[in-house]
């Protein structure tokens, strides 16, 4: 009988589990499994937002550009111009890249230094590899007296100019 007794010699020296340390370890990595499946789960459930700038900018007072100017706002990639019939805005991303295009005064025309796309002052595509013409965008006069540029919203060419009364 006291063989019976006798300890199997991997058990004495640790290298079996017991019943009692195999739950254990169980109930541990169940644990860890079922903890990253709930951050998992959260982050499936969280809002995937992306937070943009608003589209809606405000480019300032009328008095602030003098007849036939065009003007480039390079914080919100918008010309805006004022022509004898009022005022109207430009997006001035280049339609061919994406590139920012720029009012070279000397010659008249808007150009996109990516690739040599050129455009008459009322978007229309002059040379180039641009595919489209520069987008017209909404304008209104806000409430307060400044330019207001919708950059989600396009326009017709020619199809609105916003009227100010300027002092000055």
């Amino acid at each position: 009988m006291p063989e019976d007794h006798k300890q199997n010699p991997d058990h004495a020296n640790g290298a079996a589990l017991d019943r009692r340390q195999f739950v254990k370890i169980g109930a541990t990595s169940l644990g860890v499994a079922g903890l990253g499946a709930c951050v998992f789960g959260f982050r499936y459930l969280s809002p995937n937002v992306l937070y943009e700038p608003s589209p809606i900018v405000s480019v300032g007072r009328p008095e602030r550009y003098t007849v036939g100017s065009v003007t480039l706002d390079p914080r919100f990639g918008v010309f805006v111009v004022r022509a004898a019939e009022g005022f109207y805005a430009l997006s001035a991303v280049c339609t061919h890249l994406g590139c920012l295009s720029t009012w070279k005064a000397d010659a008249g025309v808007i150009a996109c230094p990516c690739h040599g796309s050129t455009f008459r002052r009322d978007g229309a595509t002059i040379a180039g590899p641009a595919p489209a013409p520069l987008p017209w965008l909404k304008m209104w006069l806000g409430d307060d007296g400044y330019l207001v540029v919708d950059r989600s919203t396009t326009l017709p060419p020619h199809s609105e100019y916003v009227q100010a009364e300027t002092h000055g």
